[in-house]
């Protein structure tokens, strides 16, 4: 039970105006501006655009700004911006294997078609930290090459083609995909749901989650079959016109994970697939997202729930960043009527505990 606080309204007004102060910081250090958000700090921009389900760069650019940097205040807010807007239909599925890839890494094959590409990774870099960036730098300009013709074909249809990998699932047209932006999360959930709700989840959880089902909670041998960054165009199906028309392109990052399957008394053993897809370059995001989507197929593959990376509910339950945030920081609100009611029934139970101990010793000193 909550209770107003006497001149709360000033109070919070006030504490307002200290967080905008806060929030400036030193006068005479110039404003961070949100370009300067969007282009130096772009891997923050893309988890909160993530996780906030919402690809707007300048949108998450503000909320980082607003919220002082602390990710998940700026997702939370992008989010209840997002409940703001009209919805006037759905995309079209996007095509990653037509996607302009700046980055494509896989730890399955050395040499595959369309060739393996760095990209902007923090990979082979020292973790040193550099001090030509504590004041205005100057680096040096990429190497610019033309690119070359050709398809990147997944590992995954590689794999495929020999019947090596469980074959991708067929698109049931007739099937509505559920939506957890407008209705309520509920089990058993099917994959479309999961993957919905490992996208929006918090990374930290997800990072903690997949590790643990690489260590024996979870049945999870992963290999990195393939991690792909680039442009991809979106497409929106307009009625009026009877064909899908372009909206443009987004950068996302996608996970294909392949993993161990023994196969059963009607299967051969094959690969089976775990999955991640991500705004931006999002790679620690994807690649967790992949190992849990695939932990959380134990039960339609057959296999033992027995720890908690298995288990949906707890999973999807504990995954959202804003729900929890909310779950936790209401405890710095006033429980003040939930206390003292606490408080009395304590020291009840410690008067009926002292009591019963005096009786208990008053018998021992008859019985001597």
């Amino acid at each position: 039970m909550y209770v107003a606080v006497k001149g709360g309204e000033r109070a919070i007004e006030n504490a307002h105006r200290l967080l905008a102060h806060e929030r400036r910081g030193d006068r005479d250090v110039p404003e961070i501006s949100l370009a300067q958000i969007s282009n130096q700090l772009g891997l923050a921009v893309d988890r909160v655009m993530t996780e906030g389900s919402l690809y707007d760069r300048e949108l998450a650019a503000l909320a980082i700004k607003q919220a002082r940097g602390d990710m998940i205040e700026a997702i939370f807010l992008l989010r209840a911006f997002r409940a703001t807007l009209p919805r006037f239909g759905s995309s079209e599925p996007v095509d990653t294997s037509q996607m302009q890839v700046r980055r494509r890494v896989s730890s399955t094959f050395k040499d595959m078609p369309g060739g393996q590409v760095l990209g902007p990774t923090f990979d082979y870099t020292h973790r040193l930290l550099d001090p030509v960036l504590t004041g205005e730098s100057s680096p040096e300009q990429p190497v610019m090459t033309d690119a070359e013709p050709g398809v990147m074909p997944r590992v995954t249809d590689i794999l495929g083609r020999d019947g090596l990998i469980e074959t991708s699932p067929a698109e049931d047209p007739e099937k509505p995909v559920g939506d957890l932006t407008r209705d309520a999360l509920s089990f058993p959930a099917d994959r479309d749901l999961r993957l919905q709700n490992l996208a929006r989840a918090d990374e930290g959880f997800l990072l903690s989650l997949g590790y643990s089902s690489q260590r024996g909670y979870g049945r999870n041998h992963p290999f990195a079959g393939e991690i792909r960054l680039g442009e991809v165009e979106v497409e929106f199906m307009a009625e009026d016109v009877g064909f899908a028309v372009p909206l443009g392109s987004i950068t996302l990052t996608e996970c294909q994970m392949v993993n161990q399957f023994k196969g059963s008394d009607t299967e051969a053993p094959c690969f089976t697939r775990g999955y991640g897809l991500a705004f931006g370059q999002s790679e620690r995001k994807v690649m967790s997202m992949a190992l849990v989507d695939r932990t959380l197929r134990a039960r339609e593959l057959g296999e033992d729930i027995k720890a908690p990376a298995q288990d949906e509910e707890f999973v999807m339950s504990h995954s959202d960043n804003v729900q929890a945030t909310g779950f936790v920081e209401h405890l710095k609100l006033p429980h003040y009527v939930d206390f003292q009611s606490e408080l009395g029934l304590l020291r009840k139970l410690r008067k009926e505990f002292a009591d019963a101990n005096e009786t208990l010793v008053a018998l021992q000193e008859a019985a001597e």
